[in-house]
C-alpha cells in the first residue's frame, strides 16, 4: 500500500496573531488535557477505518502545537506508533512558536522521534512582529533555534513573511541576513495575505494600517528568491526553499497528491478517492468521538475531473513542474491533446516552458501562476 501523510492539528496558542484564521484558541489546560484525550481516540478510529496504513510523514501543526506540556507530545507520538505503521525512516515535524520551546520541550521531542522543526520566526524586525501580534522577539528565534540544535534537530525549517504592514524591503532583506546565520536546512517564505475576519484586515480596511505597494511586495520575493539562492538554497516550490536532500516530504505527498489522513480539529483527509475534513467547533469534534465515530463534517470525491485539476494545478507550483509521461499514465489522455493550446498561449505569454517532457513555471510564471491554473480547472 502506498505511504501516507498525517497530519496532527492542535488548535491552541498563548495568543491569535492578527493575520491568523486558522482554527485556533487560546485554551486552558482543561480543554487541552481534554482535547489530546480525544485525539488519541481519534487515532485509533482512523487506524481501524483505513486498516493501519504505512505512514511515511507526520506533520504536527496548528495553532501553536509547542504550547502543549511535553508529555503530551509524547502521548501523540505513542498514539501515532500504537496505530499506525510509522515507516522507519518517518520525515516527522513539528510546528513551534518562538518563546514556547524550553529545552526540556526541545529534548523531549526528539526522544519522542520527532526529528524536523518548523519555527515560525516570521520577522527578525520586533517592531514588525509586534504589528502583527507574534508574541516572540529576533532574540527568542536564535534562542529557540539554539535549542533544537541542542537537542539533537539536524533539519529545521524558518517560515518568513513578506509585505507585511510597515515592512520596507530593506527590513525583509534584514531579516533575511539575519536567518541566514543559524544555518538552517529550510526556509519557507510566505507573502501576506489579508483574510477577512482577522484584526489585521480589520484595521487595514479602517485605513489604520498600510501595506507595501505590489510592486514592492514583489520585489520583496524575488530578492527573497536571489538571495537564499546565493546561499546554496534551491527553490523547489513556489514558496519553498531547501537545501539538497532537505525538501519537505510531508508537503511534496500534498503536491503530489498522496494520501494522506488529516486528525484534529478542522483537519483534512484524502484516502480511497475521497477527500472529507472535520468539525471545527469542539463540541461536534467531541460529540462525535464519543458516539465512537470518526468527527468527519463533510465528504467530497475527488476522482474524475477534480483529481485531473488538483494534479496539475498543485504540480505545477513545483519548480519541477509537471511531467506530462507521469499525467498520461495516470489518466490516460495526450496531455499535448488536451491542454496544447493551453500550454502554447502561456509560452507565448512567458508564464511556462515546456522542457525534456515537463511543464513547468518560468520566474514570471511564478508571479502569475494564478493565470496559469485557472486554466487547469474543469
Amino acid at each position: 500500500m502506498e505511504k501516507a501523510g498525517l497530519y496532527i492539528h492542535i488548535p491552541f496558542c498563548e495568543r491569535k496573531c492578527h493575520y491568523c484564521d486558522f482554527t485556533s484558541v487560546a485554551g486552558n489546560k482543561d480543554l487541552m488535557d481534554r482535547y489530546v484525550g480525544y485525539l488519541l481516540r481519534e487515532l485509533s478510529l482512523a487506524s481501524s477505518t483505513y486498516g493501519k496504513p504505512n505512514i511515511g510523514t507526520v506533520f504536527i501543526g496548528g495553532g501553536t502545537p509547542s504550547v502543549l506540556h511535553e508529555d503530551d507530545i509524547s502521548k501523540i507520538m505513542d498514539g501515532v506508533r500504537s496505530n499506525f505503521t510509522l515507516d522507519s525512516n518517518a520525515e516527522v515535524t513539528i510546528e513551534i512558536n518562538p518563546g514556547t520551546l524550553t529545552m526540556e520541550k526541545a529534548k523531549s521531542y526528539r526522544e519522542s522521534g520527532i526529528n524536523r522543526a518548523s519555527v515560525g520566526i516570521q520577522s527578525m524586525n520586533d517592531g514588525v512582529l509586534k504589528r502583527i501580534g507574534r508574541i516572540h522577539t529576533g532574540e527568542q528565534v536564535e534562542n529557540t533555534i539554539g535549542n533544537l540544535r541542542k537537542a539533537g534537530f539536524e533539519n529545521i525549517n524558518g517560515d518568513l513573511m513578506f509585505g507585511l504592514p510597515h515592512q520596507s524591503i530593506g527590513d525583509f532583506m534584514e531579516t533575511l541576513e539575519k536567518t541566514i546565520i543559524f544555518d538552517l536546512e529550510h526556509i519557507s517564505m510566505y507573502g501576506l495575505i489579508l483574510e477577512e475576519d482577522t484584526l489585521l484586515h480589520n484595521w487595514y480596511s479602517r485605513g489604520l494600517v498600510t501595506m507595501p505597494a505590489e510592486d514592492e511586495e514583489r520585489d520583496m520575493y524575488h530578492r527573497g528568491i536571489e538571495f537564499l539562492e546565493s546561499k546554496g538554497f534551491r527553490q523547489y516550490e513556489i514558496s519553498n526553499l531547501a537545501r539538497e536532500g532537505f525538501e519537505c516530504r510531508h508537503n511534496l505527498g500534498y503536491w503530489r497528491l498522496n494520501p494522506y489522513i488529516g486528525a484534529g480539529l478542522s483537519s483534512h483527509s484524502s484516502m480511497g478517492g475521497k477527500r472529507h475534513w472535520n468539525y471545527t467547533s469542539f463540541g461536534n469534534y467531541f460529540k462525535k468521538l464519543d458516539e465512537e465515530d470518526l468527527p468527519i463534517e463533510g465528504v467530497e470525491d475527488i476522482l474524475g475531473d477534480l483529481e485531473e485539476a488538483e494534479f496539475l494545478i498543485l504540480g505545477i507550483r513545483l519548480n519541477d513542474g509537471i511531467a506530462i509521461d507521469d499525467y498520461e499514465k495516470r489518466f490516460g489522455y495526450s496531455f499535448m491533446g488536451k491542454y496544447g493550446k493551453v500550454v502554447r498561449r502561456h509560452e507565448i505569454s512567458g508564464l511556462v516552458e515546456l522542457i525534456d517532457g515537463r511543464i513547468r513555471l518560468t520566474r514570471k510564471g511564478m508571479d502569475l501562476s494564478n493565470q496559469v491554473e485557472i486554466d487547469f480547472l474543469p
